[in-house]
């Protein structure tokens, strides 16, 4: 069971991943930088403190606490990305670093402790709050793709009034054991 769960972690991480890029390419390189207020963060404000969280919490990941000394969290927030070719390089480099520590884990280690600003988790914990902490994130991506977007948007998931047609065609299959994201993490065309 467990080297399943590291198998289902990353795939399910690929999966937002891609979500954040199909929203991405919905878009104009201005959009990405727009905010609905003062308050509200653009998507590349996101996807910087993403990249921020990554690199503290997944470098040196089983022998350094999360948390580390050199990230800035406050300055993530900061909206200071000014191109597309900007923020891609920061979205690419975080998750290549998550990606490089859970594809280098084994199952013995998801019992070990990690430490996130002193707080000991197992393995198995530290990597079940990043992945609901990556999907807030990215659902607010997707959230702010659709505001923008609005009647353009190309549906992410079953697209409204499709639900039938959708269990319709799932349903004619013969029953069968696959990962949930295994259809949808196809490339962007």
């Amino acid at each position: 069971m467990e080297s399943n769960f590291l198998t289902s972690a990353i795939k399910q991480f690929e999966y937002y991943q891609q979500l954040g890029e199909k929203t991405f390419h919905q878009l104009p390189d201005d959009k990405l930088f727009w905010q609905y207020n003062a308050e509200s963060n653009s998507i590349a404000t996101i996807v910087k403190h993403l990249h921020g969280n990554m690199l503290s919490r997944w470098t040196n990941f089983l022998h350094s606490d999360g948390e580390k000394e050199w990230r800035n969290r406050d300055a993530e927030f900061e909206n200071d990305i000014t191109t597309r070719e900007e923020m891609l390089k920061l979205w690419h480099a975080g998750w290549q670093c998550l990606y490089l520590a859970l594809k280098n884990l084994k199952d013995e280690d998801l019992n070990k402790v990690v430490f996130i600003r002193n707080q000991g988790q197992t393995v198995v914990e530290a990597i079940n709050r990043q992945l609901c902490h990556y999907s807030y994130h990215v659902g607010q991506i997707v959230c702010i793709g659709k505001m923008i977007c609005n009647q353009s948007w190309q549906s992410l998931s079953i697209p409204k009034g499709k639900s039938v047609d959708y269990n319709t065609q799932k349903f004619a299959q013969e029953k069968h054991i696959e990962h949930f994201t295994d259809e949808s993490l196809r490339p962007i065309s």
